[in-house]
């Protein structure tokens, strides 16, 4: 096993997060691909191997404990794969649709499936249009986005992606409390209901939390909206 596998074993164990030995060195292979691509192109700011274990990898595992162990999941807005790519490589029963609008990143998100051996669904869309597709809404049994937008506008983002009884999570940092205060209208309007907040403390003392969404009722019809509109007047 690699020095960096064998820095990620530790990470997880301490933080109780299950990874086999396999996954740990195709989260090594991540790494690696990820720092060449950067080279090429902005996918992160973060690409020192301690920094990419902690922050990217266990900050997405960390989530992982609030997704369903089994099912459809969508990551909006995926970017680097955070935290879509790396649920997959931890949990590979789920089924994981990477949307991006930007093709070069899906470029390099096929290229990390094709080497890892993991299968996802990539798709290039904004997520306002994901959100209007037949084929994408209320299909899934959970969305996730990380660092995408602030709350009012993330809800109208994934939620149209959930199937009712089905759950939002959103990645955020120190500042979702007051995201979520504001907030509220849109989640009302959507038909969604805070269910929880997990927070928990990275090593090096980086604050996290994770608020699940659940989708109680439909999504009305209007939503989401355009994007000028909805980044103009969010709800």
């Amino acid at each position: 096993m690699t020095d960096f596998a064998l820095y990620l074993k530790g990470l997880f164990t301490d933080s109780g997060v299950p990874a086999a030995p396999e996954m740990l060195e195709q989260l090594d292979e991540y790494r690696r691909l990820l720092t060449e691509w950067n080279e090429k192109m902005n996918l992160t700011a973060i690409t020192d191997p301690e920094g990419v274990a902690v922050k990217h990898f266990l900050d997405c595992a960390l989530a992982l404990r609030q997704v369903p162990q089994a099912g459809k999941i969508i990551d909006v807005g995926t970017g680097a794969g955070f935290p879509g790519l790396v649920w997959a490589v931890l949990r590979p029963e789920l089924q994981v649709t990477l949307l991006d609008s930007l093709n070069k990143r899906l470029l390099f998100l096929e290229e990390v499936c094709r080497r890892l051996g993991v299968r996802c669904t990539l798709v290039h869309a904004r997520a306002e249009e994901g959100g209007r597709n037949a084929a994408l809404r209320q299909s899934f049994d959970a969305a996730a986005a990380r660092a995408v937008a602030p709350m009012n506008v993330l809800a109208e983002y994934c939620l149209p992606f959930v199937k009712q009884g089905g759950c939002f999570l959103a990645l955020k940092g120190p500042q979702l409390d007051a995201e979520l205060a504001q907030a509220q209208n849109a989640l009302r309007r959507l038909g969604g209901r805070l269910e929880k907040v997990e927070r928990f403390q990275l090593p090096g003392g980086d604050q996290r939390c994770l608020a699940v969404i659940r989708q109680t009722a439909p999504v009305p019809r209007q939503y989401p909206r355009p994007a000028a509109k909805l980044k103009k007047s969010p709800l």
